[in-house]
């Protein structure tokens, strides 16, 4: 969490965004990020200076001598004339020339600069630039604890849909599908459409609070400022919809051994997309929030290219997959690879995705992932030869009902998270129906007390398949078993509302002679009001 002052100089610099000309959210976070970027290069071209000074150890440079009015520490002093000329004809093309460098020589963070090579200035008047840079200059990205919040708290900006039903999926509900997949340190974990990054940075701060101790964990207490109330609630004690006091918790993740540090560094985290202004966003993201060197790619994952570039995560390769795929679009059944559709027949984007991740996996892998109601029961060949995959073929752990306004205000579509190793087979499936996720469900999303989300987890983690067979499993109840002969004789449809039970409560009512005589006395007392009006004429 960002306290009040920090979140204030971020709107002011999204407004100035705004009022000069970049109203797109994504292009704004794509323009903001290419000067964090600039600020970022020179830090740590800082740092190595001074460890060399220290150590006699010579490093490899970022700026050569002929390239240091480049530095931001030198560059942000400028006019708004000199500086505009500057960044546009120079540091731009400096990112795009030193990407290329940086990928050649295989240098550390080569992967991130990949992504710099198309970067484009997109602001076109000089005094947006000079506020744009004098801000950044100002925020605390040399503050480990910070820089993940403040990237996260641009990133809830983003409230226009993208492309191909790409769109910010809500960060507790990534938040609840982690927690249900208990990474380790030990775990590979991907999304095969990245997007912003949200599911891999989310899975970090998840091991970072999982790996702390009591001593490595510091509380901080959040109070109102100006700019957030009133004056008169200005320094009082922040409180969410519970009346609890807010806190920052930070966690250091003192309990992560060297080896593993190096594992969540350069090999834990991979994603695939093929937006390359995504990817630019999601490599900032992970790098803000702490990861050195993400392994995320430009690429079509559904694409025949993804298993000729990346055999090894394209097959088999992965222990944990978190993902909400594009819910939308169809394909050229000429691109998608053979063997997804020998898996599913389609041109659907929603199932060639499950049929993807399910073939990335490892055998005892698992996924969670984000599906539109569709793919649960839709009557198709190719949607019931993908439910019939997952269940005969791999064992089905969950299907879990989320309420239709969850994503608003992006989409109205109704969802399911979907959960399931790959390998085996099912005999039965636990259902859940979340209908409140601490948010109202109309386009606002303000917080509200109700939240099936922690009940969700706990019950999903305290799941017990011996209830399945018994009297205990209650159909009528958020959470029941299903067995798998059920799923197959109903063409293996996955919705929850096909097995769950309602219980209608018995409606009684007055006999009709005296619902008649009720009638009969109120039209009399509706006459005798009507001679009491006209008396009165």
């Amino acid at each position: 969490m960002i306290t009040g002052p920090l979140k204030s100089k971020i709107d002011k610099l999204w407004e100035e965004f705004w009022t000069g000309g970049i109203t797109n959210p994504l292009t704004v976070i794509e323009q903001i990020t290419f000067l964090m970027y600039a600020r970022m290069l020179d830090m740590n071209e800082q740092a190595d200076e001074k460890r060399s000074a220290r150590t006699n150890k010579p490093f490899s440079r970022r700026f050569n001598d002929q390239q240091q009015h480049l530095r931001w520490q030198n560059l942000r002093h400028l006019g708004a004339e000199e500086l505009y000329k500057l960044v546009k004809d120079e540091l731009f093309p400096f990112f795009a020339s030193s990407s290329a460098d940086s990928v050649a020589e295989g240098n550390e963070g080569s992967l991130f600069s990949e992504f710099m090579k198309d970067a484009q200035l997109m602001i076109q008047k000089q005094s947006l630039l000079v506020k744009a840079v004098e801000m950044v200059n100002d925020l605390p990205l040399d503050n480990t604890d910070t820089k993940g919040d403040l990237y996260e708290y641009l990133l809830s900006k983003l409230t226009t849909a993208g492309i191909n039903g790409q769109f910010r999926t809500p960060r507790h509900i990534i938040r609840a599908m982690v927690e249900m997949m208990d990474p380790t340190l030990e775990s590979r974990i991907c999304d095969p459409s990245t997007g912003t990054g949200g599911f891999l940075s989310i899975s970090y701060e998840y091991l970072l609070e999982k790996y702390s101790s009591p001593e490595g964990i510091e509380r901080e207490s959040i109070f109102i400022t100006e700019d957030e109330g009133k004056n008169s609630d200005a320094g009082k004690p922040l409180l969410d919809v519970y009346g609890k006091q807010v806190e920052n918790v930070l966690y250091s993740g003192d309990l992560i051994t060297p080896e593993a540090r190096k594992h969540i560094d350069t090999d834990m985290f991979h994603g695939f997309d093929f937006d390359a202004t995504m990817l630019r966003v999601a490599a900032m993201n992970l790098v803000m929030h702490g990861i050195k060197q993400p392994d995320i790619h430009y690429q079509d994952t559904l694409s025949q290219r993804f298993s000729e570039n990346f055999p090894n995560e394209a097959k088999g390769g992965m222990q944990i997959i978190l993902a909400n795929p594009p819910f939308k679009g169809s394909l050229d059944e000429e691109d998608v690879c053979p063997e997804l559709l020998r898996k599913v027949k389609t041109k659907k984007t929603e199932l060639l995705f499950v049929a993807l991740i399910e073939r990335m996996l490892q055998v005892g892998g698992r996924s969670a992932t984000i599906v539109p109601d569709g793919v649960l029961f839709g009557s198709s060949k190719a949607h019931q030869q993908l439910r019939k995959l997952l269940v005969d073929n791999n064992q089905l752990e969950a299907v879990i009902s989320l309420p239709s306004g969850v994503f608003k205000p992006y989409a109205g579509v109704s969802t399911a998270i979907l959960i399931f190793t790959k390998g085996g087979s099912t005999d039965h499936v636990w259902f859940y129906d979340v209908q409140a996720d601490g948010f109202s469900l109309d386009d606002k999303r303000t917080p509200i007390k109700e939240n099936d989300l922690p009940n969700l987890v706990a019950e999903f983690k305290a799941r017990d398949k011996a209830i399945a067979t018994s009297d205990k499993n209650d159909k009528t109840q958020k959470a029941f078993w299903v067995s798998k002969d059920d799923i197959t004789s109903n063409k293996y449809d996955l919705s929850i509302n096909r097995y769950k039970e309602v219980v209608y409560e018995e409606e009684s009512y007055d006999p009709p002679k005296e619902i008649l005589g009720k009638l009969v006395s109120l039209e009399n007392e509706i006459l005798d009001d009507l001679k009491a009006l006209e008396k009165m004429l």
